[in-house]
């Protein structure tokens, strides 16, 4: 199998704005946020889809899902935390983890051409590290 994005990332080949890492799981910040604070949470191994991992990586995720979650709410002083499993883009199962206080931020959709502000990622990251 050839490495994912996210496999080349968890192993340090491509460079992250890490916030969290466990034994089975990582999470780093989406360089195209939805909204300030935007992570996407992975199991270090690599299985395409969610619903394929074993039962201990699926509720490690999802342990980590809600690690991340409670820190945005609290940290980047947010009312609401939004969660999305999409599947598509990178074949490496993922959850979208974003931070929003009204409906049209949480429906925001990125340009996903615009150049990323590494500044800012880099700054939020360092407020939610763990």
């Amino acid at each position: 199998m050839v490495d994912s994005l996210f496999t080349k990332i968890i192993k340090g080949e491509i460079p992250c704005h890490k916030i969290y890492e466990d034994d089975r799981t990582f999470a780093f910040l989406d360089i195209h946020p939805k909204q300030p604070g935007h992570t996407l949470v992975v199991p270090k191994q690599q299985v395409e889809f969610l619903w394929d991992l074993e039962n201990e990586d699926y509720q490690a995720v999802m342990a980590t899902v809600k690690r991340v979650a409670l820190r945005l709410r609290i940290v980047l002083d947010r009312p609401y935390i939004g969660e999305l499993v999409v599947g598509i883009d990178v074949p490496h199962a993922h959850v979208h983890v974003y931070p929003f206080s009204t409906v049209e931020e949480s429906r925001f959709v990125p340009d996903l051409s615009a150049e990323p502000d590494h500044n800012a990622l880099a700054a939020i990251a360092k407020k939610l590290a763990f």
